[in-house]
């Protein structure tokens, strides 16, 4: 589990596809003080498995099902890349709860500087935008932010410098492509409601049938 609070900008060193899956080498400064081999670490994002590492890098295995959904299969080398480390449980939650499983991507449309922050708006597919609300939170790129507006195909955020100067979004344009995980307690809530919803019309359909 993560947090959505960036510790460090990595770069890609190396991507090397091997068949259905890639390798990424990424170099980092201050992330190495407490990891080990198996950790996971969200990479924009992604939650991937540390196979190797020393004083300056760490290597991890990309699967075809994530390259597909996220935007990993983008990176070239230099790169620059969110880091953030799995939360330990007497650490602050400073941002909300992110699992580092990429729903889909979505693309900037525009971006707009404003008052003390700069204003980004996303355009992704109907399948992500039913779990965005007006005030709700979202993982963008491994950055948890919150959604200040949204209409049925776009939703727009407002970013406050810090956050931009200690991240990647200082790099992204217009027609940059992102990764995007909703709001986990959403989608539980949903599924909760189908359920019952399934449950009630089972019941209602066998009543029928028996005579009531």
């Amino acid at each position: 589990m993560f947090t959505g609070i960036i510790e460090e900008v990595g770069k890609v060193a190396q991507i090397h596809k091997k068949g259905q899956f890639a390798q990424l080498k990424i170099t980092a400064n201050t992330l190495f003080n407490d990891i080990h081999l198996g950790d996971s670490i969200a990479v924009n994002g992604v939650c991937l498995t540390v196979t190797e590492f020393s004083a300056n890098h760490f290597c991890a295995d990309v699967m075809e099902e994530t390259l597909k959904r996220s935007s990993l299969g983008e990176l070239q080398p230099n790169s620059p890349v969110n880091l953030e480390r799995a939360m330990i449980v007497n650490g602050r939650f400073g941002g909300h709860i992110v699992s580092g499983h990429i729903d889909g991507t979505g693309v900037i449309h525009h971006i707009t500087s404003g008052n003390n922050c700069t204003y980004y708006q996303i355009k992704t597919s109907p399948k992500l935008m039913r779990y965005i609300i007006e005030k709700g939170s979202i993982t963008i790129d491994g950055i948890s932010l919150t959604i200040i507006d949204c209409d049925d195909t776009t939703f727009s955020l407002s970013v406050i410098p810090h956050t931009i100067s200690h991240t990647n979004l200082a790099t992204k344009q217009r027609g940059s492509i992102v990764n995007i995980e909703n709001d986990i307690i959403g989608k539980y809530v949903e599924k909760l409601l189908l359920s019952q919803t399934t449950q009630r019309n089972i019941t209602e359909d066998f009543m029928e049938k028996v005579g009531f």
